[in-house]
């Protein structure tokens, strides 16, 4: 509801600039372009999704998202030593963050919503500090491949779209670790 007053707001605002600066033409040019731009946006990025959603089902056929969680039991079992005990929901909690590795964020999203809720129960209402940290680690999430950003920098003419691997690598893993000493603070000082 939140975002249909803000939409609202941010036209009706548009309109009354525009009618009060005389760019009525103007405008409304700019939204028929805005809007061929994002059907564009739209079409490429589901061609890139199919792709990556193919290529996640395969890892899945081969077992090598088996492995990616296995790698990740250890690590989580640290992290979230409550949640690694119920083996569904760490497997949860670990394919989430393969899918966010591989950039595959509407993949990770119906994972993290599973793991979320079977890390909620019996919290009657108030999350858990290692649900708060799930949701750290799925929003600044680490990312090997970059595949949503690659397929939106495909579409709009990138030689590489790739290109920008060190910087990401470098990035995301400065959010995560930020994101982790955040949450650790936060559960530490809610507390008390």
């Amino acid at each position: 509801m939140a975002m249909a007053w803000l939409w609202t707001g941010m036209v009706a605002v548009s309109l009354i600039f525009g009618a009060l600066t005389g760019n009525l033409n103007a405008l409304s040019a700019a939204a028929l372009e805005g809007a061929q731009s994002a059907v564009e946006l739209c079409l490429a990025m589901c061609g890139v999704m199919c792709l990556w959603t193919g290529v996640m089902e395969v890892m899945n056929q081969c077992h090598l998202t088996d492995r990616l969680a296995s790698l990740f039991r250890p690590l989580l079992k640290r992290l979230l030593p409550n949640a690694s005990r119920d083996s569904e929901t760490l497997a949860a909690i670990s394919a989430n963050l393969s899918a966010d590795l591989l950039g595959l964020g509407n993949a990770a999203t119906p994972l993290g919503i599973r793991a979320a809720c079977r890390m909620s129960r019996g919290c009657k209402g108030i999350a858990s500090d290692e649900l708060c940290l799930l949701v750290v680690l799925n929003t600044a999430s680490i990312q090997l491949l970059p595949t949503t950003l690659a397929g939106v920098r495909a579409s709009l003419g990138a030689a590489d779209p790739f290109d920008i691997l060190p910087a990401v690598w470098l990035t995301s893993l400065l959010s995560v670790l930020a994101g982790l000493l955040a949450a650790k603070l936060f559960a530490h000082f809610w507390r008390n």
